[in-house]
């Protein structure tokens, strides 16, 4: 079974960094697409960043795009979230998830899975 496991989160002041990481199990490299979501108390999950385990092809968030930076060491299995400049509104629970075989492309989280317990942000004001 694929397994996904979230870790690296934490209490930073505004406009500080976190580096998220993701340790991914049992799943075929390949064509595959590891995407990072975060939801806020009383908010939908929503999509924040994807690679494909190619490293080449990333998709961001637009509210994230030039903070975030999504990577992959493909020799661990593991894939990063670097988030600089953060503002309280990244603050939430972020998950890492594997996308689903031809649903390239999509951001829903409906065509995501092996979800983890994720790992907790907050930024400060």
């Amino acid at each position: 079974d694929v397994q996904t496991v979230a870790s690296g989160g934490g209490l930073v002041p505004a406009g500080g960094s976190l580096r998220l990481s993701c340790a991914v199990s049992g799943f075929r490299a390949g064509d595959s697409t590891i995407g990072w979501f975060r939801q806020a108390p009383g908010k939908e999950r929503e999509f924040v960043a994807s690679i494909v385990w190619s490293g080449i092809t990333k998709e961001y968030a637009d509210d994230v795009k030039g903070r975030f930076t999504i990577s992959r060491d493909s020799t661990n299995n593991m894939v990063f979230l670097q988030m600089d400049s953060l503002q309280p509104n990244d603050t939430g629970v972020y998950y890492c998830a594997l996308r689903s075989p031809n649903r390239f492309g999509s951001t829903s989280r409906d065509d995501f899975g092996s979800w983890g317990q994720g790992t907790q942000v907050t930024v400060s004001s």
